[in-house]
């Protein structure tokens, strides 16, 4: 009965939205990807490395607007790369995906030794978080007020950026590009569109978004960077993608189950659930509503 009334509750709404923020912009990226034919397996290595920046350069200029910028930046840089190494040095996508994560994981705590002396975190740097900000006429609105209001500014900026993308993919010439690429790479370029160059235009917005996320992570989720703080999400960004049919508002839904299944892990860790369950729930669930989705996309194929 304590777990119903606490998963009904005004505060694990909120905790949902909390908890999603980072798997929107991430799946967000993912999408833009998606659309243009390449499959973005490094967004943990961007959003690390976004969360990152963001969180030390926020303490060395004491502003949080300039650590989003460091952000989105180092999202940006690391997006480029690979679309350098797969684009114009023909290396495998995947297998640079996979290597950019690696670096990712291994670098930031080299950088975070040098910058502060610790392997751990860098909580004994004086960041600065983005400000959460309440909503005027919503937060006075009885049960609705307390679950919306008061969310971190980076929070509504992930749920806007579901509307900034859907206008990109459908109703820009850009997104018609791009679509276009990812649906019939030859017959695009036939056309006379230039493939690659609409690639690298994915990746690089690609980027913003997944260091949008990252700088939630240091400056939002939590005030400081912790190694290999991104835990998976870039992975479940994906899942989310791909369980959302490539299409912003069944991404953004799917993104928001995985979000309920994180903040109820949090949850569970407040009663006595063995720890290791708790872990594993929500890539269990990641598990589910891929085969799910492959068995329903499977029907579709042959109806």
């Amino acid at each position: 009965m304590n777990l119903l009334n606490a998963i009904f509750s005004t505060s694990f709404g909120f905790s949902v939205l909390r908890v999603t923020t980072p798997i929107i912009f991430a799946a967000m990226a993912a999408l833009i990807t998606n659309k243009a034919g390449v499959m973005n397996i490094a967004l943990e290595a961007i959003m690390l490395f976004g969360a990152f920046f963001g969180t030390v350069v926020s303490a060395w200029t004491q502003n949080a607007f300039f650590g989003v910028l460091a952000a989105i930046g180092a999202g940006i840089i690391l997006s480029m790369l690979m679309a350098f190494f797969a684009f114009r040095m023909k290396a495998d996508l995947i297998l640079t995906g996979i290597a950019l994560n690696t670096f990712a994981s291994g670098s930031t705590v080299f950088l975070m030794y040098m910058v502060c002396n610790d392997k751990a975190s860098t909580s004994g740097l004086p960041s600065c978080n983005v400000p959460s900000i309440d909503l005027p006429l919503i937060k006075s609105i009885p049960v609705i007020g307390e679950m919306i209001s008061g969310h971190n500014l980076l929070t509504y900026l992930a749920f806007f950026s579901v509307i900034v993308v859907w206008i990109l993919i459908y109703k820009t010439p850009l997104g018609l590009r791009i679509r276009a690429v990812g649906e019939n790479a030859h017959a695009a370029e036939s056309v006379g569109i230039k493939v690659m160059n609409v690639q690298f235009i994915a990746l690089f917005l690609s980027g913003i978004f997944a260091g949008l996320g990252g700088a939630f992570m240091s400056m939002g989720y939590l005030s400081f960077f912790s190694r290999d703080m991104i835990a998976g999400r870039g992975f479940i960004a994906l899942a989310a993608q791909n369980m959302g049919g490539a299409a912003p508002l069944g991404t953004l839904i799917a993104s928001i189950i995985f979000g309920i299944a994180d903040a109820l892990s949090n949850m569970l860790q407040t009663l006595n659930v063995p720890a290791e369950l708790v872990q594993m729930q929500p890539y269990l669930l990641t598990i589910i509503g891929l085969v799910i989705y492959a068995v329903a996309d499977n029907h579709r194929n042959k109806a």
